[in-house]
């Protein structure tokens, strides 16, 4: 399995030589120089880890952090070239799993990326219910109940449901959708995501979960209990 990692640093030289070195550990890097871009791509791709510099131009990293927690619970390793306390205790405080001084040895960078992404696979793994207003999903055993009644989903409803239920607020494009689920033709069905996805809104009723992006797509908006 390739781990997928965004790297938001506006060091040029430094993406070719994760890129390279971290491929050998099962690790994919995209870079991304601007904290604008680098936000733009955690909420439009899946990402399993953020490397964020704290020193970028247009925001700070202590600021992009604070934007990543508004819509990810993604695990995210600080980088620091000063190597303060305070910016390692800020970093934490804010969000920030991890932190990392500069100048480092990218061997030391990959186990920590391993740890914090294997310890926020258990944690996931550990929680089994999803729950929020007036909607439950059981992953072990794949229920839904809707103000504690059972519903009834076909595999690509549920399969929809748990793509946004687990990336709340995040904007899922149509694309994105066929990307992700299985068993979709979308030569044949060009309209089959919306189709999928107002079957999925009808038998969540009376909640409404599922918001329309206009423009892009669909997110999940329903508020974690």
């Amino acid at each position: 399995m390739m781990y997928q990692v965004l790297l938001i640093d506006d060091d040029k030289k430094l993406a070719p030589l994760l890129t390279e070195y971290c491929e050998r550990y099962g690790m994919q890097i995209s870079a991304q120089e601007l904290p604008s871009k680098g936000l733009e791509a955690l909420k439009k791709d899946q990402f399993d880890a953020v490397i964020l510099d704290v020193m970028l131009p247009e925001m700070d990293g202590f600021e992009v952090c604070r934007q990543i927690r508004q819509f990810s619970e993604i695990p995210v390793i600080m980088l620091t070239a000063r190597g303060e306390v305070t910016d390692r205790v800020v970093g934490l405080e804010i969000g920030a799993d991890d932190y990392l001084p500069k100048p480092f040895d990218p061997r030391e960078l990959v186990a920590r990326l391993n740890t914090i992404i294997k310890r926020k696979t258990v944690a996931v793994e550990k929680t089994s219910v999803l729950s929020f207003e007036q909607l439950e999903i059981d992953t072990a055993v794949r229920s839904v109940k809707v103000e504690g009644k059972a519903v009834e989903l076909t595999t690509m409803e549920y399969q929809l449901l748990m793509l946004l239920a687990s990336n709340p607020g995040k904007d899922f494009s149509r694309d994105d959708i066929l990307n992700q689920l299985k068993g979709i033709d979308t030569e044949l069905f060009s309209r089959s995501v919306d189709i999928l996805v107002s079957r999925l809104r009808t038998k969540l009723k009376p909640t409404a979960p599922i918001k329309t992006v206009y423009g892009s797509g669909y997110a999940f908006v329903a508020p974690s209990i």
